[in-house]
């Protein structure tokens, strides 16, 4: 108990405040969420909203698809709680940080929204993908609007600050291409939660690090939702009518979010980073990297192939690990574990190797891992 004592009392009094917000955010969400998806369970078999099974999808079985509708508002329900508590209680800190942050928080919220309603369309009748993009395209000019855009590549390409003109489109590809990666990946179970629990875990612990905690609280909340739907989508039978996958509610819900926190962290000012700290564009987007990279190959090859590159096909790289033979959980753990690696290989050799040649060597290593599973499916199909 003692030492318990001494480790808090070591503690300032604005860590404190903010460590136990987000423990109580995070635990807010765990508990909310895991209140919620048994209800979503209960509307969607008796209104028999499912997703069904096709040549495409891999589950058995009818499951429900609409796991996400918890996601925002539980976020924000559980942020605001704690801020009223604060409040409440005569703690200003959480309002201090709220208002230091409260344009681009503004709009974050608004695209967060906006796209959760998209999602949630489309989950239940259906849009085009023109549609899709066509609000995306509007969260990136409203992020913009909040002063949330790239205008430093950290050494890219050997370019440091940029002007607006080419940041701004830059950012609204950016966001597009995230949140389509993060709704791409989602095709077996616990994968995009899996990814993106792993990145919000990873972004809370580096902002309390640079000491911009309200976007730690944002982090841990989002986690806090992932935790509780990845176990329903894992662990969860079908059968006993317990499974449950986010659908585009989810993964747009959770793909804006990772956009507004990579966005945050390249932002941040570079004489406030500590000594040896990892270059702020590899510490924002290498959570994302794997996403990211499996996006733009699988387009490249169905427009190599003469394919429209926005209609669905099985060639991501979880499709590539079940044709090896692999089952859904394995495969869904290896990409994981294989993200975890690749960010934190990228983080320790940013430090010591030039960005552009680091980013270069990561998409060879993914390009070769692909060629050799391609490699190792033709090679299997020739013996059947």
């Amino acid at each position: 108990m003692t030492m318990i004592t001494d480790c808090f009392s070591g503690l300032s009094a604005t860590v404190l405040f903010w460590m136990v917000n987000s423990i109580a955010v995070f635990g807010v969400c765990v508990l909310c969420t895991g209140l919620l998806i048994p209800q979503i369970l209960l509307i969607s078999f008796r209104k028999r909203l499912f997703d069904q099974p096709d040549e495409r999808k891999i589950h058995q079985g009818v499951v429900p698809r609409l796991g996400g509708i918890a996601f925002k508002p539980v976020v924000f329900f559980s942020i605001a709680l704690m801020f009223g508590l604060c409040q409440f209680f005569g703690y200003g800190n959480m309002f201090d940080g709220i208002s230091a942050e409260s344009r681009p928080l503004a709009f974050s919220f608004c695209c967060v929204m906006l796209l959760y309603l998209v999602g949630m369309a489309d989950d239940l009748i259906g849009i085009r993908y023109k549609a899709k993009f066509a609000i995306q395209i509007m969260c990136g000019v409203m992020m913009i609007a909040g002063g949330m855009w790239i205008n430093d590549l950290h050494g890219l390409l050997g370019i440091h600050e940029v002007a607006a003109w080419f940041g701004y489109p830059l950012t609204i590809l950016v966001i597009v291409f995230i949140i389509n990666s993060i709704n791409l990946i989602d095709g077996i179970d616990g994968l995009a939660s899996g990814l993106c629990g792993v990145a919000t875990l990873f972004y809370g612990m580096v902002f309390f690090l640079l000491q911009e905690y309200i976007y730690a609280v944002l982090s841990f909340a989002t986690l806090g939702v992932l935790v509780p739907f990845f176990f329903y989508n894992v662990f969860g039978d079908a059968n006993k009518q317990k499974k449950i996958f986010m659908g585009d509610t989810g993964s747009l819900t959770t793909g804006m979010i990772l956009c507004v926190l990579s966005l945050k962290l390249l932002q941040c000012s570079t004489t406030d980073i500590p000594d040896g700290f990892p270059n702020l564009l590899v510490l924002a987007y290498s959570p994302l990297f794997i996403p990211c990279l499996d996006v733009v190959r699988v387009y490249l090859h169905r427009v190599r192939n003469g394919k429209n590159p926005f209609l669905p096909d099985k060639n991501h790289i979880h499709h590539k690990l079940l044709a090896v033979g692999m089952r859904q959980r394995a495969a869904m753990v290896t990409i994981i574990s294989f993200s975890l690696l690749f960010t934190l290989c990228n983080l320790w050799l940013s430090m010591y190797m030039e960005i552009t040649l680091l980013l270069a060597a990561d998409a060879a290593i993914w390009t070769s891992a692909n060629i050799w599973l391609t490699h190792k499916i033709h090679k299997i199909n020739r013996k059947l």
